[in-house]
């Protein structure tokens, strides 16, 4: 089977497609003559972490099933690949048509058993090759080590598990659950001693690497520890309220509360979840 073939027509004919019209607008916000001041006075790195704020915000409508902030979101963190295509553009590296053509060949490079000939007898043998097909992407990047190309912009959680991921690609990882979990309490064993020793930067270290095994035990787990803990994140904030509510009805707020009485009502919110 042949590639797909484009079938967008040339961009000077295709202004009126909603895309473009994004990518027109961006350029006259970007137009020395007449554009937006904020918007000129942008760069990559000053836009990067509203761009990571919108995926996060897209998550975030993901997971509390808004289907209308949802695509609001994704239209902000549209735009923030135009933006950066725009300032790539001015600078002569490359533009958004570009970027779709990148991810275009991408996606029709790393599914052969679709756009190609080949064909899997199951989802494992998929990801098998799937990852054979990145190994030699690396490859062609002139990327030397294993963990070379795990990004650092990375979540720090999100980036641990990569990196935990690609060593144990290699045969650097613990054979079980249990031994992670054994390096675990090995790991907030140390951190009770530093905890003790009052070092503050050895404190900050063993804590480090406590978060490290858990991102381990995450990925043996086969758990996204960032959906984790986003949900008891939510968890959370769900029962403080439950407690705030309560106490309200009481004619108090938390600061006029206790510890004694707020776990009390922090078992009452568990009770009342549980059913």
């Amino acid at each position: 089977m042949s590639p797909l073939p484009n079938p967008s027509p040339p961009r000077s004919s295709r202004s009126d497609h909603p895309i473009f019209r994004l990518v027109e607008i961006m350029a006259r916000l970007r137009d020395p003559d007449g554009g937006c001041a904020w918007d000129l006075e942008q760069t990559f790195a000053t836009i990067a972490p509203y761009t990571v704020e919108e995926a996060y915000e897209v998550a975030d409508a993901i997971e509390r099933g808004d289907l209308k902030d949802l695509k609001e979101e994704l239209g902000d963190l549209l735009l923030q690949v135009v933006f950066h295509a725009r300032m790539a553009e001015e600078q002569g590296a490359f533009d958004f048509g570009a970027v779709a053509d990148a991810i275009s060949d991408k996606m029709i490079r790393r599914h052969p058993h679709v756009f190609g000939d080949e064909s899997y007898r199951t989802s494992g043998e998929q990801t098998v090759a799937w990852e054979v097909i990145k190994q030699r992407e690396r490859a062609d990047k002139a990327k030397h080590g294993v963990l070379d190309d795990v990004p650092v912009g990375l979540p720090a959680l999100t980036r641990a598990v990569k990196l935990n991921k690609r060593a144990a690609r290699v045969g650097f990882v613990w054979p079980s659950v249990n031994e992670v979990l054994d390096k675990l309490h090995e790991e907030i064993d140390e951190l009770k001693a530093e905890i003790a020793s009052g070092d503050k930067e050895k404190l900050r270290g063993e804590l480090g690497d406590v978060l490290f095994v858990i991102a381990n035990l995450a990925r043996e787990l086969d758990v996204e520890p960032e959906d984790a803990l986003r949900a008891t994140n939510a968890k959370f904030v769900r029962r403080f309220g439950y407690i705030e509510d309560r106490l309200a009805e009481r004619g108090k707020t938390p600061d006029q509360s206790d510890l004694a009485e707020m776990d009390a009502l922090w078992d009452e919110a568990k009770a009342a979840e549980r059913g």
